[in-house]
């Protein structure tokens, strides 16, 4: 009786363990899922030269991303914020910083991304001007597990699109599938040919 009263108490205490488990990783993906949704208006800017304070500046943006993006943007631009992460380069040999502007009006940053997303990396006075989103930590984990698959999918002559926050789109013949778990992307493209992927994809985390 004391054995099987003390193996009760167990069984109980694991299960208490596992509900907390699963309350956790559900707070977990709502904390994210918070994150992800107030930086959607931050915009994220790479290969922009160390030039004093002029890139930094919101007049500075203003004036050069409508001809950088051949974009026209209606009321003009506005941002709440625009600064330099990180510290300033002491050397003169390291990278230029990236620059991380918040702007006004979430429809202009759905207008800015996706011409950025086409286009590719815009050609500046001789720079190569990156413009991408800012997502939380764990999303850009997430994207960066996936975009490790690209090898494999070009292996496999897969078209494929990542779209937000970390979902991967895959298809061949006709056929789409998305995939929002790496682990079980991973392990199907590495046994399998497309045509065979059974598409079973376990929620990660959350969707905009």
């Amino acid at each position: 009786m004391g054995l099987e009263h003390r193996m009760a108490t167990m069984e109980a205490h694991i299960q208490t363990v596992q509900n907390r488990d699963q309350d956790l990783m559900y707070l977990r993906s709502k904390l994210t899922a918070l994150e992800d949704r107030s930086c959607r208006d931050n915009v994220h800017f790479f290969g922009f030269p160390e030039h004093a304070e002029v890139p930094g500046t919101q007049s500075f943006f203003r004036s050069v991303l409508p001809k950088l993006t051949d974009l026209t943007f209606v009321p003009p631009l506005e941002f709440q914020q625009v600064h330099e992460l990180g510290p300033r380069p002491q050397d003169g040999t390291s990278r230029p910083r990236p620059i991380i502007a918040c702007l006004l009006r979430y429809g202009q940053t759905c207008q800015l991304l996706p011409a950025a997303w086409v286009h590719g990396p815009f050609r500046a006075e001789g720079y190569k001007i990156r413009i991408t989103a800012d997502y939380s930590k764990e999303t850009n984990e997430h994207r960066k597990a996936f975009k490790a698959l690209r090898p494999r999918l070009h292996q496999l002559e897969v078209k494929y699109g990542l779209f937000e926050p970390a979902r991967l789109w895959v298809t061949k013949n006709g056929v789409s599938k998305e995939y929002q778990e790496y682990q079980k992307t991973s392990r199907n493209l590495r046994i399998c040919d497309f045509s065979s992927i059974v598409y079973s994809p376990k929620p990660w985390t959350h969707q905009l």
